[in-house]
């Protein structure tokens, strides 16, 4: 019997492979607006982060994400980053 093939993504940050359900998506719809993606199928260009408070942290001070998503990505976004993690 064929086992069933976990879907690996990059952290931004960390750079490092993970399963997909180990990270979160953060996704710039193709009307501009930027959300969390819990399900992984949102329609858009998308950015993986690692569950991880630190990684939150260094997307924020870096603007990583807003780099990726070449868009400003609203404090909004990464409140409820940090509230996804408590």
């Amino acid at each position: 019997m064929k086992t069933k093939k976990v879907p690996m993504r990059s952290c931004i940050i960390t750079k490092e492979k993970c399963a997909k359900q180990d990270l979160i998506r953060i996704v710039r719809t193709p009307d501009g607006q930027v959300i969390v993606d819990l399900t992984g199928k949102q329609n858009g260009k998308g950015a993986y982060l690692k569950k991880d408070i630190s990684v939150f942290e260094k997307a924020k001070k870096s603007k990583a994400l807003d780099r990726v998503l070449d868009i400003i990505v609203p404090e909004e976004i990464y409140d409820k980053l940090y509230k996804l993690l408590d």
